[in-house]
C-alpha cells in the first residue's frame, strides 16, 4: 500500500491510497479534482473510489466534478451525512476492498458532523495500517463540535479511534499541527513529548513538508483531547471526568487566540 499526500486549497489534504499490485487507487476528500487526476496520471494509477469523510464543501465539494470526469467512480460517504455526489452510503462497520490487497473499514466518528466517517485501511501483512480521520482527529487536536457533543467526540476519539492498533498512521484533513501543539502546551506545559513534537513540526513546516502522518500512539502522548482519561489532565483543566475535560478543553481551544 502506498499513500500520497495532495495539498489542496489553503491547508487541506487529499490522499491517494494505492494498491501496488493492481495500481488501483482510492482518493480521500478530492476537493480539487483536476489536481487529483493529474497526480493519479503521474503515478500511473486507476482511480476507483472516493472516500468522503464528511459533507463540508472543503472535503466533499469536488465529488460531483470527480463523477463527471470519471463516470464509473464510486463515491462513499456517511449514511446520515448528506454527502455531495454520494453513490455508496456507509454505516459504522461497513467493509469494502480496493485492488488485490486493501481492505477499508468505515468507522462512524460523529461530532464535527453527525455522519462523519473515518476510514481504517489495512493491506497485506507487514504493511502498517492507516486511518483517514477527516476533521474528527487532527494531529494534536480535533474538529469543532459543529453538529455534536463532547460525549460524542470522546466516543469518537478515545473509544473508536483510540482502540485502533497503536502504530496505525493517522492521516487527517488539515495541516493544523503547529497551532494544535502550541495550544496543547498551554494545557500541559511540562509535557516533554508536546515540546519535542512542536519543535519537530515547526522545522517540517519551515521546509514546506507535511507533519502528517502521526500515529495513534503519538496522539495519546501529545493530543490533549485524547488524554482526557488521565486524572492529571482533568485536574489541569479543573474537571472530574473525561467528558467534562473534553468539553472544557474544546471551549478553551475555541477561545484561544494563539
Amino acid at each position: 500500500m502506498q499513500i500520497l499526500h495532495i495539498p489542496c486549497l489553503e491547508d487541506n489534504y487529499s490522499y491517494l491510497i494505492i494498491d501496488e499490485a493492481t495500481k488501483e487507487a482510492a482518493v480521500v476528500d478530492p476537493v480539487e479534482p483536476h489536481k487529483i487526476l493529474r497526480v493519479a496520471e503521474e503515478n500511473g494509477v486507476h482511480l476507483k473510489l472516493v472516500l468522503t469523510t464528511h459533507h463540508h464543501w472543503d472535503h466533499a465539494g469536488g465529488n460531483d466534478k470527480m463523477k463527471q470526469l470519471l463516470p464509473d467512480i464510486e463515491i462513499f460517504g456517511g449514511s446520515v451525512d448528506n454527502v455531495q455526489g454520494c453513490t455508496n452510503k456507509v454505516e459504522n462497520g461497513d467493509r469494502f476492498s480496493l485492488g488485490a490487497d486493501i481492505s477499508i473499514l468505515s468507522l462512524h466518528t460523529p461530532c464535527h458532523t453527525k455522519g462523519h466517517i473515518s476510514y481504517y485501511v489495512t493491506a497485506k501483512e507487514g504493511d502498517v495500517p492507516a486511518v483517514f480521520t477527516g476533521d474528527t482527529l487532527f494531529v494534536a487536536g480535533c474538529g469543532k463540535f459543529f453538529e455534536g457533543t463532547a460525549e460524542q467526540m470522546y466516543q469518537s476519539l478515545c473509544t473508536t479511534l483510540g482502540s485502533l492498533p497503536k502504530p496505525t498512521q493517522v492521516y487527517c484533513g488539515h495541516e493544523y499541527t503547529v497551532k494544535n501543539l502550541q495550544f496543547a502546551s498551554t494545557v500541559e506545559p511540562e509535557n516533554e513529548r508536546i515540546s519535542q513534537k512542536l519543535l519537530w513540526a515547526q522545522q517540517k513546516r519551515r521546509t514546506g513538508l507535511p507533519t502528517i502522518p502521526s500515529t495513534i500512539e503519538e496522539e495519546f502522548e501529545t493530543n490533549p483531547f485524547m488524554r482526557v482519561d488521565l486524572t492529571e489532565v482533568q485536574e489541569k483543566v479543573g474537571c472530574k471526568s473525561p467528558v467534562e475535560a473534553m468539553r472544557e478543553i474544546r471551549l478553551r481551544k475555541d477561545n484561544w487566540k494563539g
